[in-house]
């Protein structure tokens, strides 16, 4: 049935949604060094902005430091730059064509505020999941105006979409739940 598939199209937003959501959370930084932390910083090299792992190998050399190994020396001095003007609040060492990050351990109040933003996000993920969620309510009442399918099978499949947004609420739910957990914890 076309319908069906109109809902599945529905469903793989929602999964966007989601993904969009754990790539967010993976940038916010715990405390603990990892390598995603550094995916939103951009740098200025070549004429046009580029990501950082673009331009160089980002690796963990313990819980506490990153390195970065650049690929070309003239671009040291523009990757620390982005970096300090990042607000990670991350001050890079400099050796020769390798850039050592420390990561500092959070304070409480910054751990707070990690903590609001994490849910900031969180509610902006479910606005997009229920706006999701009144388009495909719309789609069905538009094929039930236009007689393609029954009054039965729009209540039908409107509660089988409500379900599917219930269950991606959910979802974004757990995440967030299990990031604030990473982030509060000392």
């Amino acid at each position: 049935m076309k319908i069906d598939n109109s809902l599945n199209s529905f469903q793989l937003k929602m999964e966007e949604s989601l993904s969009s959501l754990i790539k967010d959370l993976s940038t916010i930084r715990t405390g603990r060094a990892h390598t995603s932390m550094l995916d939103l910083i951009k740098v200025e090299v070549y004429g046009q902005f580029m990501p950082i792992n673009q331009i160089g190998t980002i690796s963990v050399s313990d819980p506490q430091t990153l390195t970065i190994q650049l690929w070309d020396n003239n671009n040291v001095k523009f990757c620390e730059k982005a970096l300090r003007e990042s607000d990670l609040n991350l001050n890079p060492l400099i050796d020769g064509q390798i850039l050592r990050i420390p990561v500092p351990k959070l304070s409480e109040e910054r751990r707070k505020e990690l903590s609001k933003i994490v849910n900031q996000q969180s509610e902006k993920n479910k606005i997009s999941i229920r706006n999701i969620r009144r388009s495909g309510m719309d789609f069905l009442k538009s094929q039930e105006k236009n007689k393609i399918i029954s009054e039965d099978e729009n209540k039908k499949l409107s509660n089988d979409l409500q379900k599917i947004t219930d269950e991606y609420i959910k979802k974004i739910d757990n995440k967030i739940k299990e990031k604030d957990q990473e982030i509060l914890k000392v």
